[in-house]
């Protein structure tokens, strides 16, 4: 079975579910140092899935659990390394694609769960499809918000001169004014610089620069982010996102998540994309949206890149929806 491929929008209005609580949590200790931090919601015998949160670096937040029916779903989210509720906070060491990779197959294995649907935004839809493409078995469908695939092009429109800095010149000012002019042809680089200081004023400075530049183009109306976010979350958030930027994904090849799409063929997605994403712009979900033939590609109309955007949550919401139909017609199948 697969999803009808039409990618416009459909306006039937979705709500939001009530507020829940864990029936579950736990702390999984790595062999590396690391303590990650992951809780499960909604119904014990459910379908299960697994939210990956964006960032990285960003942490799980309570309204993430509320896109699912919770009495079909048993909902799974956990803190990436270094984030949230996972230990120590914002370190770097032993935190990459891979470890995470292992991280979400360590939890699979712990929770004795067979297959679980992906359910990641942003950079959480990257790692969402990295996963399945190294465990193509053990995911029943995936479905993606704001696509990201951590290609040099995608760094390059937000963190060099001439992408997003043409749409949003005064916060692109603040964010690159802040370095030295001969540093500013990699921002990144000389932003890892200050990041990684010995001076806590410094980490501090830089990371809340580095947080509120992202968070204030997430969304289309951004009149209400704020200027200096906690110091704990930028922190975590600038670091590690930082340190996987500067690694390029910890990955083979510029374009591997792409040129590995062939190994979803047997597995059904939905994308939802901003129409005016600026942080990750459209152009890269309708690109994994061709070379994935069992997907279906829906832009939001009015929308930016966070799941809070109104067209976004709606479009969500009836993605959660529409896998339950799924699941229900393939369990008739011969």
């Amino acid at each position: 079975m697969t999803f009808r491929k039409n990618n416009r929008q459909e306006y039937t209005s979705y709500e939001i579910f009530p507020p829940i609580k864990p029936f579950f949590t736990e702390i999984l200790s790595t062999k590396d140092g690391h303590y990650i931090y992951f809780e499960q919601c909604g119904n014990p015998q459910g379908i299960p899935v697994i939210v990956l949160h964006g960032g990285p670096g960003a942490g799980c937040n309570p309204n993430m659990r509320r896109y699912f029916d919770p009495s079909y779903y048993r909902i799974i989210l956990f803190d990436q390394r270094g984030c949230g509720r996972s230990k120590p906070h914002a370190s770097v060491i032993n935190n990459t694609t891979w470890h995470l990779v292992d991280d979400i197959e360590q939890i699979r294995i712990r929770l004795d769960v067979e297959k679980f649907f992906i359910f990641g935004g942003s950079w959480g839809s990257a790692l969402g499809l990295i996963y399945a493409q190294k465990f193509p078995n053990h995911v029943l469908g995936l479905i993606l918000r704001g696509l990201f695939t951590m290609t040099q092009k995608e760094l390059d429109w937000f963190y060099s001169e001439g992408g997003a800095s043409l749409f949003w010149p005064e916060r692109w000012y603040d964010f690159s004014n802040i370095i030295p002019v001969n540093e500013r042809n990699d921002l990144i680089k000389a932003y890892h610089k200050r990041l990684f200081n010995e001076s806590k004023e410094i980490r501090e400075k830089f990371a809340s620069s580095w947080t509120v530049w992202e968070n204030s183009l997430a969304t289309m109306q951004n009149s209400n982010v704020p200027s200096n976010p906690p110091n704990d979350y930028a922190l975590a958030f600038s670091r590690i996102e930082n340190h996987y930027f500067s690694n390029k994904g910890f990955l083979e090849r510029d374009n591997q998540i792409f040129s590995d799409m062939y190994k979803l063929e047997d597995i059904p997605g939905i994308i939802v994309q901003g129409r005016y994403d600026m942080v990750c712009p459209p152009i890269t979900a309708f690109k994994i949206h061709k070379a994935w033939g069992k997907s279906k590609l829906i832009f939001a109309d009015c929308s930016g890149h966070a799941m809070s955007e109104p067209n976004v949550t709606n479009a969500l919401l009836k993605a959660t929806d529409d896998f339950k139909n799924y699941i229900s017609a393939a369990s008739l199948q011969p």
